[in-house]
């Protein structure tokens, strides 16, 4: 039967389950001859009568039981599913993922989905933290995180975090064996803790900003790890100096654990932006993710 012809099939079951032309039209919002006249061309196109019609009262044929009871459940789970999926609409749900850097995972994204997770038990999240530039699209991620000046122009972006400033800090014991720099080149005595960047291989050049000068200086020392949580234990621990966010240390440099150098070099980048692919119409989850997670000035 071809698929126009469900519509057939959902008027017999409307008239064999209400046992009469009238309510049935009533309830499909027909007229009782048109209804009549769809019964009669569904029993003629297959060639069995379906409904046993008296003056008093409509009743289904044998050959209308069986097909009653075959295809009017399967119908009304097709009813069901539907009612579900409007359900999912109005009650936010399903699977978002999201790459981005372990500074903004913890800084950023976590401090927002810990407040934002629990008012919707559906929706699930999952977070994975490097610090390559990868294609989002082609990893199957449903959105990234990067500053706003990585950010691709054919990407949408939704700023997410204030302007973020790196700076340069090192542990008393470290400074007890090494005076602080003055300037970025003299970083070049020192012993520097260095990020290696996947996407390209190589090792991250610390970058600095003075009175619209700006100088990219690449360091030397005993450590490099890929992530700044292990250069931050390491310069606490007295192995060099650590190129990291503020917020990172801020609490560390207030306690004396840490003393900030270079500060007036110290540069400002624009803060961490949520992108993804376009603006087509997203799943409700996602458009309210990306509204907990967006940055409003206080």
């Amino acid at each position: 039967m071809a698929r126009e012809n469900f519509n057939d099939l959902i008027a017999f079951i409307a008239v064999a389950r209400e046992g009469s032309f009238t309510r049935a039209a009533a309830q499909l919002g027909v007229s009782q001859s048109a209804l009549s006249h769809t019964i009669r061309s569904l029993e003629t196109r297959l060639g069995l009568r379906l409904l046993t019609r008296t003056t008093r009262s409509v009743s289904p044929t044998e050959a209308g039981e069986r097909l009653l009871s075959t295809v009017a459940p399967r119908l009304d789970e097709i009813d069901a599913e539907l009612a579900a999926l409007n359900d999912l609409r109005e009650k936010p749900a399903g699977n978002i993922r999201i790459s981005a850097a372990d500074h903004a995972a913890n800084s950023v994204l976590w401090p927002k989905l810990a407040t934002f997770l629990p008012d919707y038990p559906d929706i699930k999240v999952e977070i994975t933290t490097n610090y390559g530039l990868i294609d989002i699209v082609a990893e199957r991620f449903d959105a990234g995180v990067r500053l706003g000046d990585q950010v691709a122009k054919d990407m949408i972006a939704v700023r997410i975090a204030p302007d973020l400033r790196m700076v340069v800090v090192g542990s008393p014991a470290y400074f007890s064996r090494c005076a602080p720099p003055q300037t970025p080149h003299e970083l070049a005595t020192h012993d520097c803790i260095n990020l290696r960047l996947p996407t390209y291989g190589g090792l991250y050049a610390w970058e600095f900003k003075k009175d619209g000068h700006e100088l990219n200086v690449r360091v030397q020392g005993q450590l490099v790890f890929n992530n700044s949580p292990a250069i931050l234990t390491a310069a606490l621990a007295g192995f060099g100096l650590a190129y990291v966010p503020e917020d990172m240390v801020q609490e560390h440099v207030a306690e004396g654990r840490l003393k900030r150098v270079l500060e007036d070099w110290s540069p400002d980048f624009p803060g961490y932006h949520l992108y993804y692919p376009s603006r087509r119409q997203s799943m409700p989850a996602f458009a309210l993710l990306v509204d907990a997670l967006r940055y409003r000035p206080s």
